[in-house]
């Protein structure tokens, strides 16, 4: 009697450990859930969207595109981080996502509160100047700069916005004091730089590039510490201000707690997506964006390493939201 009772718990155990990696293999069985926490049309939803639709046809479930904007990206944020960790909510974020946890206090934990799954990719910003500034190189801005402390000016997104604090960290790095002067977004701040209303901004380089081939920007630096393919003729800010480096970048991440065979399984499908052509000449041609699939360790390593950065610029900086 024994005999067969030990068996059939043997036979079970077996059965059980059989059927755990196919339990796993099942993901998804259902529709996933892609939270953008920003409104339609921006860059993340496009990035999201293009991503997703891929992800699709990868995994033969709908990935579905979720937008909850508000507060800056942490209402989005705040409802993935609380999701069930079933798999079926994930969401893509860009590096606003960690000025937001240098800034605020959260509701969630910002780094030990999700699992990351991969960045997606990353590009940075350039800096430009109206042509009255007598300044054609970077090195001339920054001593023009230090010369007439706080007569030059800058213009933002908006206060705490990534454009702020990548020029706060210019400021504080450059050891310049060029005045801070918020828009609400970036097209007004750079429709006032080409009218000659602010001296200098942080751009994307779709959006400035244009620009600065009519002649009605100039170019001096990129906010990172290599040169843009797509401005290879335009120093990194790193080569004159060693250390100097704000790149933007969008990634992914689910709640804490999901499987890691399924952040394993989505890491390897975004990573196979990122490499196809049409999605790596999408992402350059439309926003600058160089693919950079990661493993998720090293996704969770920048964001951690992010915040702190952020943080230490906003302490120094005293900078304060209204």
């Amino acid at each position: 009697m024994k005999q067969i009772e030990w068996t059939a718990v043997a036979l079970t155990a077996t059965l059980a450990a059989a059927s755990a990696p196919t339990q796993a293999q099942k993901w998804p069985e259902k529709a996933v859930r892609v939270v953008v926490p920003f409104g339609p049309g921006g860059g993340t939803d496009i990035i999201a969207r293009l991503v997703s639709a891929r992800l699709s046809e990868e995994l033969g479930q709908q990935f579905v595109v979720d937008n909850r904007a508000g507060a800056g990206g942490t209402i989005g944020a705040e409802f993935a981080a609380r999701a069930v960790p079933d798999g079926y909510t994930i969401i893509v974020v860009s590096t606003s996502y960690s000025t937001n946890a240098a800034l605020y206090k959260l509701p969630y934990d910002p780094v030990t509160g999700i699992a990351p799954i991969t960045q997606l990719g990353r590009t940075a910003e350039l800096l430009v100047v109206h042509p009255s500034v007598p300044a054609r190189t970077l090195p001339a801005l920054i001593a023009l700069a230090r010369a007439r402390p706080k007569e030059l000016n800058y213009a933002s997104s908006g206060v705490g916005g990534f454009t702020h604090l990548e020029t706060e960290l210019f400021n504080q790095m450059a050891k310049v004091e060029i005045t801070h002067v918020p828009y609400k977004g970036t097209g007004p701040a750079l429709a006032d730089l080409v009218g000659g209303q602010i001296h200098m901004t942080f751009g994307s380089a779709p959006s400035t590039l244009p620009f600065v081939r009519q002649g009605k920007v100039r170019a001096l630096g990129v906010a990172s510490a290599q040169r843009l393919p797509s401005a290879p003729d335009v120093p990194a800010i790193g080569e004159v201000v060693p250390g100097y480096a704000a790149e933007l970048w969008y990634g992914m991440w689910a709640p804490a707690g999901t499987p890691r065979a399924i952040v394993d399984q989505l890491n390897q499908s975004v990573g196979r997506v990122l490499r196809t052509a049409a999605v790596r000449d999408r992402l350059v041609a439309d926003f600058d964006l160089q693919p950079a699939p990661s493993t998720p360790e090293a996704f969770g390593k920048l964001i951690e390493g992010d915040i702190d950065k952020w943080r230490r610029v906003v302490r120094a900086g005293n900078i304060k939201l209204n």
